[in-house]
């Protein structure tokens, strides 16, 4: 997320928080709608901003009621189910994430059983609601992801 908003020179800060935060209710919450509902409600007393906890409400497919519209919207949605995947490929290359290519993601993509409860379907729409070519978004959180991989847990050691 703080990557894209980068590229899109939008507040890091505040998608980086995003980011960390989407999916914060779902241990305790992983029913829909109360996922991300019940976190939005908390988010929403702590005093986090309107477009933040809207974001995060995006995110889920199931809520009508709360579109994709921004930029911030569509990246959290588009990053969300790959930067998983991308962690699990990662987690199965002697070199974790360092010197991985689209074309192995894809690859794994077509493995039913690899990462199975990840939608192939949300990583493919995500990107194409951003307006990124699958293969260009894949790069990009593999860019963004090799920063941080020792803190991720990706770098192969």
């Amino acid at each position: 997320m703080r990557w894209y908003a980068d590229l899109y020179a939008e507040d890091v800060e505040k998608w980086g928080i995003v980011g960390l935060l989407h999916d914060f209710d779902y241990e305790r919450w992983p029913d829909p709608p109360d996922h991300p509902l019940k976190g939005s409600e908390i988010l929403s007393d702590l005093g986090y901003p309107d477009d933040v906890i809207y974001a995060i409400k995006s995110h889920a497919d199931y809520l009508p009621d709360c579109p994709r519209v921004s930029l911030m919207d569509k990246s959290l949605y588009a990053c969300d189910e790959l930067a998983g995947f991308i962690s699990a490929v990662a987690k199965v290359r002697p070199t974790g994430i360092h010197g991985m290519k689209p074309k192995s993601v894809r690859k794994k993509m077509k493995q039913k059983s690899f990462a199975a409860a990840v939608s192939r379907d949300d990583m493919l729409n995500g990107a194409e609601d951003l307006g990124v070519e699958f293969s260009d978004h894949v790069q990009n959180v593999i860019n963004a992801m090799t920063t941080i991989a020792t803190e991720l847990g990706l770098d192969g050691s």
